[in-house]
Order: C-alpha cells, then structure tokens, then sequence
C-alpha cells in the first residue's frame, strides 16, 4: 500500500464531507496510522465523522491558536507513536466580516485573525511537529489552498491570507529541506464543505468552475484532492517541496473566455 507504516496527523475534521476527512479515508485506505483534530463546540461533530472512517481514529482536539493545546497534542503523538511522519494542515478561518464583499471596511483585527488562523498556522503546526518528523527522519507537511493568483468576489481576506499561506509553504520549505521535511500545498477548486457554505455569495465559485475547467468539476466529490494530498504524503514524492499542485480540473490553466467547441 502506499502510505504503509506511515504515522500522520489529519487537522481540521469537521463533517464526512470535507477535504480533511476524505484525505484521512484514503490515507487508511492505503495503511497509514492516523490521529485525527478538531475543535471546540465542533468536537462532537468531528468525534461522529471519525467513526465513518475505515477504522476509528483517536480525536484530539487542537485549537492551532492556543499554544497549551499544540503541546498536549505533541506530548500524545510523542507517548503515542514517538515520531511522526506527517501532517495535513487543514485549518483555516475568517471573521464574518472579513468576507462577503467587506474588503474595503473588514477591522486590521479581522483581517489579522484571518492571518493568523489560515496562514501563521501552517508554521505553528511545523514547529510543533518538527522534533518529531525529525525522529522519523524527515516526512511531508501538506496544507490546504484555493487559487489566490486573482481577486475573487466575496472571499476578501481570507484570499489574502491564502497568498500568504503560499509563501508560508515556500519558507518553510526552505528552512525545513534540511531535516528532510518537504512542504508542500494543495489548491483544490471548490468543495460544498461546511466551511465553504459559510462564505456568502459561494455560489459564484460554483458557476465559473463549471464553465471553465477543461476537466469538468464536482463540488460534491473531494476524492481527487484527498488523493493528491496522499500522494505528496508518500515517498513517491521525494524531491517535490515548495510546490502548489492545483487539483481543480484544470481551471486555472485556462483565461476567461469562450469554451472550446465540443469534439467531433
């Protein structure tokens, strides 16, 4: 199996319809040993969603702003499994009034817990789990993008701050290669997940991918990006750091304008 013998960390599980939980489903799927996070008045949702998994995970509850909350989770893994060989950074949040079209009136406080939350998270979770993946001898940290290359209506600051979680990926992976750590992220096209409901005016993500990805696009299936995730998880990938792999049926490839003519 792919991920045989791996020990991974899955964040940010809420129901069985996000990335995270099908990322954890394939994982099993392929051998691995999983811990699976979530958080606060959501753990119960998460606990519901573990046991929909293959074989039922260990919940941990992590809130990534909370220091004491990332050492217990270190302290659990280290007691655990004494090493870890990699992590799916799936954690992200705005405020209300981050998004929605607000741009222009979203408080500095908003815009930075946007920051904080979906992008400084990324080197929270590194840090943390480092003095384990270097126990294992290296390992793959992978996080959770959507295409920030242009400005889209209603995603405001958390657009911001996902250009900023790319270049949290590029630095840490230069810091990290040395330890044999790749870091990497995954730009998925959009998913009808819980989270992504709460962005108002979604809809909008909907109509364009299904106008403009060469491939065609499911909002209602996150199996290819959970396969990718699993992958840049294997050691099929071992020189692959630094990257943002779009798994979003080609859209990004692809300039606004007429779709082509259908085949003959």
């Amino acid at each position: 199996m792919l991920l045989e013998g791996k020990r991974l960390v899955i964040t940010g599980v809420l129901t069985d319809d996000s990335i995270a939980w099908h990322t954890a489903r394939i994982v099993v799927e392929e051998g691995a040993e999983v811990v699976i996070t979530g958080f606060g008045r959501a753990m119960r949702l998460t606990e519901r969603a573990a046991a929909r998994l293959p074989s039922k995970p260990d919940v941990v509850e992590l809130d990534i702003n909370d220091s004491a909350h990332m050492e217990a989770l270190v302290a659990d893994l280290e007691s655990r499994w004494g090493a870890v060989d990699g992590a799916l950074h799936a954690i992200a949040f705005a405020p209300p009034d981050a998004l929605g079209g607000a741009f222009l009136t979203t408080p500095a406080e908003s815009a930075a817990m946007a920051f904080t939350t979906s992008a400084f998270s990324y080197k929270t979770l590194a840090v943390g789990l480092l003095p384990l993946m270097q126990k294992a001898g290296g390992g793959s940290l992978v996080t959770l993008d959507f295409d920030n290359s242009k400005a889209w209506p209603v995603y405001d600051w958390m657009g911001v701050a996902k250009s900023a979680l790319q270049s949290v990926t590029r630095y840490l992976a230069r810091d990290l290669g040395v330890h044999n750590i790749r870091v990497n992220a995954v730009s998925a096209g959009p998913l009808a997940t819980v989270a992504a409901k709460s962005i108002p005016g979604f809809s909008v993500f909907e109509d364009e991918w299904a106008k403009r990805a060469p491939l065609g696009w499911d909002v209602t299936s996150a199996d290819a990006v959970a396969r990718m995730v699993a992958v840049l998880f294997s050691d099929w990938t071992p020189m692959t750091s630094g990257e943002v792999v779009h798994v979003d049926g080609g859209f990004n490839a692809v300039a606004v304008g007429s779709a082509p003519p259908e085949a003959e």
